[in-house]
C-alpha cells in the first residue's frame, strides 16, 4: 500500500487548492467527496438504498441524490444523519482504499472532510495534514462556492471539529490565509517531506 497522508480541515479551508498544488508536484490524490458525488450519482445502489429509507423525495427526477434536501434532513436531524452515513461512508472508505492501493504515485494525498468525524482512516493514513484559515475567509469562500446563506454556513461550521481540535490532532499544517502564490512553498516542503517518508516506509 502507498504512503499515504490524510488531508483534512473545516469546510471552506481550502483543501482542494491544497490537494491540486500536492497533485502538480506529482503526488496521487483520492478525494471522498468526488467519490461520494459519484457514489450518489444517478442510477447508483447508494441512491436506492436512501430512497428506501428516507422515501423518494430525496432523489432528483434524474435519479441522483437530492444533496440540498438530504444535506437540510442531516442537519436538522441526528438520526438522520447517522443513517445517511451508515449507508455512505463504508462504501466511500472501501472505494478511496482501493483508488490508494491502485496508486503509482510516490505518495497518495487523501482528502477527507471529516477525517477526525469518522474515524474511519486511521489504517489507511500514515499522517494527518490539516489545512487551517481564519473563519471569516472560509465564509466568504464557501459563500462564493455555494451560495449558502451565512447562517447555513456557520451551522456546518459548528457541527464539524472545532479549528482547536483540528490543531491539536494534525501531523502537519498549512495556512491558507492568502492566495495560492502564499500555499506553493508550504505544499513544497511537505511534498518533499512526504517523498523521504514514503522512501523510507
Amino acid at each position: 500500500m502507498p504512503f499515504a497522508v490524510g488531508l483534512t480541515g473545516g469546510i471552506g479551508s481550502g483543501k482542494s487548492t491544497v490537494a491540486e498544488l500536492f497533485a502538480q508536484l506529482g503526488a496521487g490524490v483520492v478525494d471522498t467527496d468526488e467519490i461520494a458525488h459519484a457514489l450518489t450519482g444517478p442510477g447508483q445502489a447508494p441512491v436506492h438504498e436512501i430512497a428506501r429509507r428516507f422515501g423518494p423525495r430525496y432523489v432528483t427526477a434524474a435519479g441522483a441524490l437530492d444533496r440540498a434536501r438530504m444535506r437540510k434532513l442531516a442537519f436538522e436531524d441526528a438520526r438522520a444523519k447517522k443513517d445517511l452515513e451508515s449507508i455512505l461512508h463504508p462504501l466511500i472508505r472501501r472505494e478511496a482504499e482501493r483508488r490508494v492501493a491502485r496508486s503509482t504515485a510516490p505518495y497518495v494525498i487523501v482528502v477527507v472532510p471529516l477525517l477526525f468525524e469518522s474515524g474511519a482512516y486511521k489504517t489507511l493514513v500514515r499522517r494527518v495534514l490539516v489545512v487551517d484559515s481564519d473563519q471569516e475567509a472560509r465564509i466568504e469562500r464557501v459563500r462564493r462556492r455555494n451560495n449558502l446563506p451565512r447562517e447555513e454556513i456557520l451551522a456546518i461550521i459548528a457541527s464539524q471539529v472545532g479549528q482547536a481540535e483540528h490543531l491539536r490532532r494534525a501531523d502537519d499544517l498549512i495556512r491558507n490565509d492568502g492566495n495560492v502564490a502564499a500555499l506553493e512553498p508550504q505544499v513544497a516542503a511537505l511534498h518533499r517531506k512526504y517523498l523521504d517518508l514514503a522512501a523510507e516506509s
